[in-house]
């Protein structure tokens, strides 16, 4: 796991009140966090989500994991790593 991920998991997502697993396998992909209970898939994206390749392959992951009833959330590494507290507003309004 990335910095941003561990610190996503330890400040917000293992204790949540819904469980969420790490680096589970959907289809062909490995999302970075699922809770099953919300239909909920976190990516963490880094660096490599901004290039034109980037941006193009999340935009078919995300339409394919949207198409099995899943919402998706996006949550850059800049965000875990500089307003955790915004992040974990985010990942509540979600559970509401």
């Amino acid at each position: 796991m990335t910095e941003p991920e561990k610190r996503l998991w330890n400040k917000c997502l293992r204790k949540f009140k819904y469980r969420f697993v790490r680096q589970k396998p959907i289809g062909d992909y490995i999302v970075d966090f699922y809770c099953a209970k919300l239909k909920l898939v976190i990516e963490v994206d880094g660096e490599s989500h901004y290039s034109e390749d980037g941006i193009r392959k999340d935009k078919t992951r995300t339409g394919y994991l949207e198409s099995l009833g899943l919402d998706v959330l996006r949550i850059t590494n800049k965000d875990i790593m500089e307003n955790i507290e915004g992040v974990w507003e985010r990942v509540s309004f979600k559970a509401v």
